[in-house]
């Protein structure tokens, strides 16, 4: 059964989350149909219906120009941002973009996932159609969410509703490989909902559409792409700690390496944000479910966890060997976001460096023009330096005995780095990105 545009073109769409995922999806959608980006934060909610974004994921022209065609249309299409129940409630299709963390014990927290689809439970209505983008182990879909939206709203799954599984393939920061320009993995509870949903998103993806088999497929082939690329970062990362030990630079051997034509350039460094540090965790979560016990998956990610701890004493073994006191001495690190020039500081590992800092007796200050200081307060309890280690005079405020260049943000590569730091000191550049005669050390 083919469902095309026209089938569905003036249905309106509700986005649950507008994040880094949900707002540039409604965004493109409002294009076409009329959407509501729900959220449960009412401060972002008025900061987007002013066609501002924290984020800076989303393209301010095309989010006031929806705006502006929700109100020039009598809202047959365009964009506006909601926190409250009842303006979503006549929505047709429910596209579910909520965070799906781990929690301190590196399980799948479903918290979140699981209370969007609680309230959308409360207000679906038959034929109404649930897709979910949120990252999430293969069968959760059907185990864990198909069930809670039967319960609460008295329906009857894949007869009454249906439900689709698309997995998000945002990048944040990246401003060439966007939502439209990615191919997009969709899928659907029967086959005619599945053909339905691949059609909806082809009105936005110009880079096409594939469509799996299966909602599990799909939901796998996510959880895959990630856990791919960790396995990759671990294996570099753990060359690094070889390397370390033989005296040569790792990214001397990349390059050299890389000189044959099958060598996949992969560099060492934190791995930290919302996806490649915690889809493993899922895919490694259903498989022990299962009773499997996944050894590479999970050996990489203690690779990769254990690189801040590995930063940290590197350095402080650096600050002993130059006669350096380390009790009590200052270091600087550049950089808290978890990529470099993006805003996003979720699940950053640069916590981890500092925690390891202060174990030693080291002062620790963090310098990052992109992230939000208060979103940094209240999500890890620390302030930042509220203004740049170099002033207009390139004077520094303060001089440090270590500076860790931690995220590769453009303006730390115009940084004069040795006039931040005293006259005995220890550079370490974690990206490999600083001219090597200012550095000490670097993965």
């Amino acid at each position: 059964m083919q469902i095309g545009e026209s089938a569905h073109m003036h249905k309106k769409i509700s986005v649950i989350g507008q994040g880094y995922v949900g707002l540039p999806l409604a965004i493109e959608f409002a294009s076409h149909f009329p959407v509501v980006g729900f959220d449960i934060n009412a401060d972002r909610v008025v900061e987007l219906n002013e066609a501002k974004d924290s984020t800076m994921e989303a393209d301010l022209d095309k989010l006031t120009a929806a705006i502006e065609a929700a109100k020039d249309s009598n809202f047959t299409k365009g964009y506006r941002a909601s926190s409250l129940l009842e303006e979503i409630q006549d929505a047709h299709i429910f596209i579910v973009t909520v965070p799906t963390p781990i929690d301190r014990y590196n399980s799948p927290d479903l918290q979140p996932l699981l209370k969007a689809t609680a309230m959308l439970g409360k207000i679906i209505k038959r034929g109404d159609i649930v897709i979910y983008e949120s990252t999430v182990y293969p069968g959760c879909t059907e185990e864990e969410c198909i069930p809670v939206l039967e319960n609460l709203s008295g329906l009857v799954f894949n007869t009454d509703f249906f439900v689709g599984y698309s997995p998000e393939r945002i990048n944040p920061g990246d401003k060439v490989n966007t939502l439209t320009t990615i191919k997009k993995v969709t899928s659907g509870s029967t086959p005619a909902i599945a053909e339905e949903i691949d059609q909806l998103y082809k009105t936005i993806i110009t880079a096409g559409t594939h469509k799996a088999p299966s909602i599990k497929v799909a939901e796998a082939s996510k959880a895959i792409e990630n856990a791919q690329r960790d396995v990759n970062i671990s294996f570099v990362n753990e060359l690094a700690l070889i390397f370390d030990r033989v005296g040569i630079d790792t990214n001397d051997v990349l390059e050299a390496a890389g000189t044959k034509f099958n060598f996949l350039k992969y560099k060492p460094g934190l791995v930290g944000g919302h996806c490649i540090s915690v889809d493993p965790y899922y895919l490694a979560h259903k498989a022990e479910q299962l009773g499997y016990h996944p050894d590479v998956i999970l050996s990489g990610r203690r690779v990769n966890d254990s690189m801040a701890r590995f930063v940290a004493s590197k350095v402080v073994k650096l600050m002993i060997g130059k006669g350096i006191n380390v009790k009590d001495s200052k270091a600087l690190i550049l950089g808290i976001t978890f990529k470099e020039n993006c805003p996003d500081v979720r699940n950053t590992k640069v916590m981890d460096i500092r925690k390891e800092l202060i174990e030693y007796g080291v002062e620790v200050d963090i310098y990052d023009p992109w992230a939000d200081p208060e979103e940094v307060f209240q999500d890890y309890g620390i302030k930042l330096l509220d203004k740049s280690p170099i002033t207009s005079h390139q004077s520094p405020i303060t001089k440090y005995e270590a500076v860790i260049l931690a995220v590769a943000h453009h303006e730390f590569l115009t940084y004069n780095i040795k006039s931040l730091t005293k006259d005995t000191n220890v550079v370490f550049d974690i990206k490999g990105c600083l001219d090597r005669s200012v550095v000490d050390a670097r993965l």
